[in-house]
């Protein structure tokens, strides 16, 4: 009978721990990445080719502005066959991970034509990465006038990495700017300066950071720091600012930015130093905000959108990211406030920015580099 009964018991406890293992199966396929060829899962279709392309973005009349690392804005127009250069950017340093950075139209564009810029640049004893706008001005020969520099990193130091430079407007007109940490690790968390930091602006290039942050001392445009290389930021439409950075030897991040908090680069981090040194996880340290999704192999992220269309129902509120490295196209699932891993496309060239197209299709720029060839594609439904 004692036999009986341990056997049973034995029986009832396989079944409860092969029951708990399924569960966890379950869990972790939910959490893990589908992956496959980009061909497969979308329409793929060349629109242009540029050269070493950084940033782009789409004019009311379906027309685009895009960057070229060099110094170059470059006007596309909306059937892809005609580039017209509007801009030299004088003072743009592109040598190393420098270059001209990030364009964004204001949000009254329509009205008032004002775009804005990023790009590294040399001086004050180092380089840095400095925000700048200009007007449009459309005709038979566009052009970008009055561009004036709006805001300047500090400080400037050695160096030609980790400048960063995205822009995005929040619904309530804040410019939000974001400032690499210069590969010099240390300034993240130095309150004085603005490397390692997402910032916020007025749209003149005001600073007007997180006031709590400001009454301890720190740089008034400082609203959130402890971060590497922010190379992604986008608001969702619930007015949630998300923010992607490369981490050192793995800990690619996907972070929800909020206000005052601290993000703890280069105290912890889900990576390590390229040199093999330990950094402490999150997960040791819970006074810093921990990220919502991180990549150990990394995918080494470029531009970040997050979703908002209807050609890809089933996307809408999520966050499409491009992967360097990974050379592919990644998807992450929001829900709320969360984030979990979705789907990874491989698109076999290095991807350095991903937008949204006036239909709601999917644009990829190749980063023009080690293998990539600068070109354009939009991406839309299989079938």
């Amino acid at each position: 009978m004692r036999f009986m009964m341990k056997f049973q018991a034995s029986i009832i406890a396989l079944a409860f721990a092969a029951a708990a293992c399924g569960q966890a199966g379950d869990a972790a396929a939910q959490n893990s990445p589908t992956t496959g060829k980009a061909a497969d899962a979308f329409t793929i279709a060349e629109v242009a080719d540029f050269t070493a392309p950084w940033a782009m973005t789409f004019l009311p009349d379906g027309r685009a502005l895009v960057t070229e690392k060099a110094g170059e804005l470059v006007l596309l127009s909306a059937d892809g066959k005609t580039k017209t250069v509007v801009a030299t950017i004088p003072g743009v340093d592109a040598e190393g991970q420098g270059g001209l950075m990030d364009v964004v139209l204001h949000p009254q564009f329509a009205s008032n034509g004002m775009v804005y810029l990023s790009y590294s640049t040399a001086g004050n004893g180092g380089k840095g990465v400095v925000l700048a706008r200009g007007k449009m001005v459309d005709g038979p020969a566009p052009r970008l006038d009055g561009l004036t520099t709006i805001f300047t990193a500090a400080p400037f130091v050695e160096g030609a990495g980790h400048y960063s430079g995205r822009i995005a407007f929040a619904p309530d007109g804040h410019l939000f700017f974001t400032n690499g940490e210069r590969q010099k690790f240390d300034p993240a968390q130095d309150p004085k300066a603005t490397l390692g930091k997402v910032l916020r602006l007025k749209d003149d290039g005001t600073p007007a950071g997180d006031p709590g942050l400001t009454a301890k001392g720190f740089h008034p445009a400082v609203w959130s720091y402890g971060h590497r290389n922010l190379l992604g930021i986008a608001f969702d439409g619930a007015g949630n600012l998300w923010e992607q950075e490369m981490g050192p030897k793995g800990g690619d991040e996907v972070n929800l930015v909020l206000p005052g908090r601290n993000y703890g680069y280069p105290i912890v981090s889900d990576g390590d130093h390229y040199d093999g040194k330990d950094i402490p996880d999150h997960s040791t340290r819970p006074e810093f905000e921990k990220p919502k999704v991180s990549w150990n192999p990394v995918i080494s992220p470029g531009g970040l959108i997050v979703y908002s269309g209807t050609m890809f129902p089933d996307y809408r509120g999520d966050i499409f990211i491009g992967g360097l490295s990974s050379q592919s196209l990644v998807h992450v699932k929001v829900t709320g406030t969360d984030a979990a891993k979705a789907d990874q496309w491989d698109m076999g060239a290095r991807i350095r920015e991903v937008e949204q197209g006036p239909k709601g299709e999917l644009f990829v720029l190749e980063d023009g580099g080690r293998g990539s060839q600068g070109r354009l594609l939009k991406l839309t439904p299989k079938g």
